[in-house]
């Protein structure tokens, strides 16, 4: 059964996690995944690489899943070629703003407990990523970016991503951007 966004908003909370924080045991289904919010989320925190955030059941304190954000720019090296990136620019910036790169936040991590697959809640996080950096544009970035396992591509791009270029379509991991601007 799944949830719609005012449930998830009542039943969950999301918290910026903290290096105290301890997260014992996650599973949702990707061991990469589980490993990193058990054991590295904390290490990239401290280096300040990358920050996490969790969502918890409020009545159980249960984490339900995760997601976590870094810095991030679409340049001209994220295309094949200088026209591709060119072509990027002029269908979104007039000619004052086509710089040679794009402040960008990437979603490095994202994760749902595999006994909550289904219920939206990673659509929720992205809604509540794309929403997070609108208001006030708290950092002055313009795009979303990830690295999507081959797996979850589809859910990306059902949820507005768009890949950056025709050349790791095969790969076990595409690159894809959601342009912020597209939700104002």
């Amino acid at each position: 059964m799944s949830m719609d966004l005012k449930d998830i908003q009542n039943l969950y909370q999301i918290k910026r996690l903290k290096s105290t924080d301890i997260i014992d045991s996650f599973d949702c289904g990707d061991d990469d995944l589980n490993d990193f919010i058990t054991r590295e989320a904390v290490l990239y925190q401290d280096a300040m690489l990358a920050v996490s955030y969790a969502l918890f059941e409020k009545e159980t304190g249960e984490l339900i899943a995760f997601f976590s954000l870094a810095n991030d720019k679409i340049s001209l090296d994220d295309f094949e070629e200088k026209r591709e990136f060119n072509r990027f620019r002029r269908k979104r910036f007039v000619n004052e703003k086509r710089l040679k790169s794009y402040p960008a936040v990437k979603i490095c991590r994202l994760g749902v407990a595999t006994k909550m697959h289904g219920k939206h809640l990673g659509q929720f996080l992205l809604l509540f990523i794309k929403t997070y950096f609108i208001e006030d544009n708290k950092t002055g970035c313009r795009f979303l970016t990830v690295d999507a396992y081959k797996d979850a591509v589809p859910f990306y791009i059902r949820n507005g991503f768009e890949p950056m270029n025709a050349n790791d379509k095969d790969e076990h991991t595409r690159l894809l951007y959601f342009d912020l601007n597209d939700v104002r």
